[in-house]
């Protein structure tokens, strides 16, 4: 297992960490794990939409009955653990962009509390295994949750992120 000090999640030129806080203020339980082809930071896609990968979400036996009725679903948003992301990271350079931003400006898995979350298409529901495509993670990577997509009212059309709008997205 690789520690957030390990070179391939160390910290770039420019980047600003902190000292992080003694204790944590909540629990999370792991209801699952992902199997997916990426071993490697490097190896995931830049996105989750950059992949058409179908990923095995293994539910534990212990919440297999929270599956009932997932199958009707076209689409998930999964939330997830990046166990091996850094948390001490206040300012980032992403390796793709070259320019240095804040932390919450970023989709990064190295943030103070590394939960992501991706929206997939459902492939299938076998017992307590959910395959999806559209997930971004190395393999093995601790499951929070997962939820329904409703494009009702999960689809926000007209967000924006201004600096990836305005194509200061390198220096």
């Amino acid at each position: 297992m690789a520690s957030m000090n390990d070179d391939a999640f160390g910290i770039r030129p420019g980047e600003v960490s902190i000292t992080l806080p003694d204790q944590y203020d909540a629990g999370v339980y792991f209801i699952g794990r992902i199997s997916t082809p990426w071993a490697t930071r490097e190896a995931c896609p830049k996105n989750a939409r950059a992949s058409d990968a179908v990923c095995i979400i293994e539910v534990d036996p212990h919440w297999a009955a929270a599956l009932a009725e997932v199958a009707t679903c076209s689409h998930l948003i999964v939330l997830y653990w990046m166990d091996k992301a850094r948390r001490d990271l206040v300012l980032q350079t992403p390796r793709h962009y070259g320019v240095q931003r804040g932390t919450f400006a970023l989709r990064s898995p190295a943030r103070p509390n590394p939960i992501a979350t991706s929206v997939v298409r459902l492939v299938g529901v076998e017992g307590a295994r959910v395959s999806v495509v559209g997930l971004d993670c190395l393999n093995g990577t601790p499951l929070v949750d997962l939820k329904p997509y409703f494009a009702s009212t999960d689809a926000v059309p007209e967000a924006v992120v201004g600096w990836h709008r305005d194509g200061r997205q390198q220096a």
